[in-house]
């Protein structure tokens, strides 16, 4: 099965498996979104939930989340990995919001990615998912399933990013990374498949023999 067929197999079963996948992350606009974001790396979506709603509630809008303060924002988020770093990036953040861009988020890729904390993949995933901007944000599954299905050769993130995108059509992006998100973690894990166990690997390279050791971002 050649790349291009490879894809398209992964789209149709994709598309069955999660028609309409949900954004993991629990926000109610651009900001929270945002935020929720920036709070993930290095962390589980699960934790991020159960931290925001408090955050949220206090500190929902940039004018309150500058309010609080470093220290306050710290309080609330210590559970979560790197929280002092990232309570720094939200007090900073929320500032240049209110100064810059009217208290908006900004919607272009260059102005977000200029806010303290925001790298491509959080930039991605709210051009994405807040704005309707055809991107391809590439997290731990997705870079290590685009390896395993024979997508991406995983030398890293940004060209494992270019690879995808000329394989799928633009159209499917959006949709696309969450599905294939929700696949790594429910089929395709990283302890839990090798390139060898789950349904798709299977049906993608039935003869496959070795192991497919994932290069990590």
């Amino acid at each position: 099965m050649l790349k291009q067929e490879r894809a398209t197999v992964i789209l149709q079963r994709l598309n069955t498996l999660y028609p309409d996948p949900p954004i993991p992350l629990d926000h109610t606009d651009e900001f929270t979104l945002l935020v929720a974001v920036l709070l993930s790396a290095q962390c589980t979506d699960k934790k991020v939930n159960e931290v925001t709603p408090e955050l949220f509630r206090v500190a929902g809008t940039p004018q309150a989340m500058r309010a609080l303060g470093e220290e306050g924002i710290l309080e609330i988020i210590r559970p979560l990995g790197l929280s002092k770093q990232k309570a720094k990036s939200l007090a900073k953040l929320s500032g240049m919001l209110i100064d810059q861009h009217d208290g908006q988020v900004p919607n272009t890729f260059e102005s977000l990615e200029a806010l303290p904390g925001v790298g491509h993949k959080t930039a991605s995933v709210v051009m994405s998912q807040a704005f309707g901007f055809p991107a391809f944000p590439v997290d731990t599954h997705i870079h290590r399933l685009a390896q395993r299905w024979g997508l991406s050769s995983g030398k890293n993130v940004v060209q494992t990013e270019k690879d995808l995108k000329k394989l799928f059509p633009e159209s499917s992006w959006n949709k696309l990374h969450l599905q294939i998100i929700f696949y790594g973690r429910e089929h395709c894990t990283a302890r839990g498949c090798d390139g060898r166990v789950c349904d798709l690997c299977r049906e993608l390279y039935p003869n496959r023999r070795k192991p497919v050791v994932w290069k990590k971002p």
